[in-house]
């Protein structure tokens, strides 16, 4: 494994890994049009060259012998929706679900971590859905305090998501 900055030319791995990671961790009992509308539109290598390039976004990858494994991103300038976070947001942490267990995930956090102590945040925030167990457990071993929820939402649907924060160490 080695991590490096995200370049424009890693959009389409990005959006291919975000289908696959998004999909499957949240569409349990097959994929629907309403679903598939979503991810396809959302997860796209123009949607994800626009974020490589925007300076209020950081993006780090995993990558392996073959091609990208995972990807951290880190937003400045978010508002939490919740009170006591900073503005600086881990927006995406997906690690291809045949990697799990390797330690990328709490490699790619750690660089995340490491990324946001560099620009002087007090804490980072993120959302995870309520019925994520997995990355709530994960991202209670790595310190991070749950301190409210709120909602994810696709077009009139609403999804409960738990947010957590995490201080940065200085």
């Amino acid at each position: 494994m080695s991590l490096r900055l995200a370049r424009p030319s890693d959009a389409p791995i990005l959006a291919a890994i975000s289908i696959e990671v998004w999909l499957g961790t949240y569409i349990r009992q097959g994929v629907n049009a309403f679903f598939a509308e979503f991810a396809l539109n959302e997860f796209t290598a123009p949607k994800l060259t626009a974020i490589l390039e925007d300076p209020s976004e950081h993006v780090i990858v995993s990558e392996n012998k073959d091609g990208l494994d995972g990807f951290i991103r880190i937003t400045h300038g978010k508002v939490a929706p919740v009170t006591g976070c900073s503005s600086l947001e881990i927006s995406t942490l997906y690690v291809q679900p045949r990697h799990h267990g390797r330690g990328l995930g709490r490699a790619l956090l750690e660089q995340g971590l490491l990324y946001a102590k560099s620009v002087d945040a007090p804490s980072v925030w993120l959302t995870t859905n309520s019925e994520n167990i997995p990355a709530i457990a994960f991202y209670l071993k790595q310190g991070f305090e749950m301190v409210g929820t709120t909602h994810f939402r696709i077009d009139e649907q609403a999804y409960l998501n738990d947010v957590f924060r995490r201080i940065v160490a200085r």
